[in-house]
């Protein structure tokens, strides 16, 4: 008995898939290198997929998709590339305002702060990373900064300085001139 092969066609390339070489995605065999998204042409893996109506798109752009649209129904534009649209130009559906993020400015470096990297202390947020001592540039956690009329320092500086002057008086001045 000799082995005939696969009759498998890939849905992609319309060619033969070989097993070695067979990748099956909601009952429909790819090459493996075939299996990319329809946007962007990035190269798929099983984890990394969905599929609306049998056309393959990344997570990201599948996402990018219903944010655009509100429902899974509209496919991108066609005739512009993802770079080239003016998404200025476009109102925002409703629904896609659940999906925007955060406003959320850090207050050491002005970039927005989301929240799996922010950390609100005093009223302000901050990046984890930016959150530092305004003496020494200490990193911090909220468990280990003073503040004194918002301004962050580490518990050590902030003691240290107290102990120059016997009062927080000087801080202020001290702080206004960095």
């Amino acid at each position: 008995m000799s082995f005939t092969g696969t009759q498998d066609k890939c849905k992609a390339c319309d060619k033969t898939v070989h097993f070695i070489d067979l990748l099956t995605a909601d009952g429909v065999p790819y090459h493996k290198t075939c299996f990319k998204c329809s946007h962007c042409k990035g190269s798929l893996s099983m984890c990394n997929y969905s599929s609306m109506d049998g056309i393959l798109y990344c997570k990201p752009h599948f996402e990018q998709l219903f944010k655009e649209s509100g429902s899974f129904t509209k496919k991108f534009p066609t005739g512009a590339k993802s770079g080239e649209r003016n998404e200025l130009s476009k109102s925002p559906s409703k629904i896609s305002y659940m999906f925007t993020g955060t406003q959320d400015k850090c207050v050491s470096c002005k970039k927005t702060a989301y929240p799996l990297e922010k950390l609100t202390v005093e009223g302000e947020s901050y990046h984890k990373t930016c959150f530092k001592c305004s003496h020494g540039g200490c990193t911090l956690t909220p468990s280990s900064y003073a503040a004194l009329e918002g301004i962050i320092y580490c518990k050590h500086h902030f003691a240290q300085l107290f102990k120059e002057k016997g009062s927080y008086n000087h801080l202020v001045c001290v702080a206004s001139l960095v």
